[in-house]
């Protein structure tokens, strides 16, 4: 089975493109300048991390449909161009967010082609586990958009529909999460590795998946050697975006994993869930705009060091993570629930011993 090469020649392909970049981006002068505020770094860090990240995952993905490993029985050769066609798509508008500044009208536009796109390859969800039991099946409203050389291209309404808003979901957790060297990038890591493990499992049995997630989790992995505090460059807009969208992606693919990607993410999800209301309901503001409200920053206000956080965060992702293996059905909605716990004590104690 090819997942250990795909995993190594991603990892390798993204420590030898990551520092090219690296020296690109300081030269066309796409750095994150510090603030002091929420950009706490003490010299301006290179952008375009998710330059990097893509011509790895490219790349890889490139070599493993030559070597014949992709595209298999569950992912589809649209399916590739659809994911490659969608993160260039972030890649570009993060980039032009980095150099440019884009106003949070313009920025979204992006991630919802990209979403757009995803979706007009083929990939979406046909159902979902009921954690009570049973499935809920999404297709069974459909229209026929267009027929292209005798194949039927259609619109199905709840499946195309959830599969849109959960990529946006998705795309904007990761997006809100990166505020910390490594944060995201290791998450990924962490997610991508939990999904190939799942796709491998007898209930699931699509090794073609794992291979495409071992990709992520390997280009994400050798990314990280530059991004972890001190960072030596950061992922930007387009990487920040691409790594909850690739996550979403493969959660699709891969069975329909919702949950067990809920899990892996289910902090920052639960914690950006909380900013975005506290925003836009009680303080009448723009949930885009900017502030040192999420969980990660507070950590920091008591004391914490960078570090602390990051590894704080990737143990909660990595114990949650792995339960996926164990728990069934409903046991996974209460651990979600001990997640949403774990945000509200936090949230609660870190206000609390701030105010002191």
């Amino acid at each position: 089975m090819p997942s250990i090469p795909v995993f190594i020649i991603a990892f390798l392909a993204a420590v030898v493109v990551t520092p090219v970049v690296r020296g690109l981006s300081t030269r066309l002068g796409v750095v994150d300048r510090p603030d002091g505020v929420r950009k706490i770094h003490r010299h301006p860090i290179p952008l375009l991390g998710g330059l990097a990240l893509f011509i790895a995952i490219a790349f890889t993905i490139v070599f493993a449909m030559h070597a014949g490993w992709l595209p298999g029985p569950h992912i589809k050769e649209k399916y590739l161009f659809g994911i490659l066609i969608a993160a260039s798509l972030l890649v570009i508008g993060g980039g032009l967010d980095d150099r440019f500044n884009l106003r949070p009208s313009r920025q979204i536009l992006w991630p919802i082609i990209a979403a757009a796109v995803i979706v007009a390859s083929g990939i979406g969800v046909v159902y979902v586990t009921n954690p009570l039991g049973g499935q809920l099946f999404l297709n069974r409203i459909s229209y026929t958009v267009l027929w292209w050389k005798g194949i039927p291209y259609r619109f199905t309404l709840l499946a195309d529909t959830f599969t849109f808003l959960w990529l946006l979901g998705m795309t904007y957790t990761t997006k809100f999460l990166d505020g910390l060297d490594g944060l995201v990038s290791g998450i990924t890591v962490i997610g991508a590795i939990v999904l190939a493990f799942v796709s491998v499992t007898r209930d699931v049995a699509q090794p073609d998946t794992a291979i495409l997630a071992l990709i992520v989790a390997g280009a994400f992995l050798g990314f990280l050697l530059f991004n972890f505090h001190p960072a030596k460059i950061f992922l930007g807009e387009g990487g920040s975006t691409l790594a909850g969208f690739l996550l979403g992606t493969l959660a699709i693919i891969s069975g329909g994993k919702i949950a067990t990607t809920l899990l892996v993410i289910g902090l920052p999800l639960l914690d950006a869930a909380l900013v975005i209301v506290r925003r836009a309901l009680w303080e009448r503001r723009s949930p885009a705009s900017g502030d040192r409200s999420h969980l990660h920053f507070r950590l920091l206000d008591l004391g914490w060091t960078q570090r602390k956080v990051v590894l704080f965060y990737w143990c909660i992702a990595a114990l949650f993570g792995v339960s996926t293996f164990v728990l069934q059905g409903w046991e996974k909605l209460i651990a979600f629930a001990m997640i949403g716990g774990i945000i509200f004590f936090a949230s609660v104690a870190t206000m609390t011993l701030h105010k002191k």
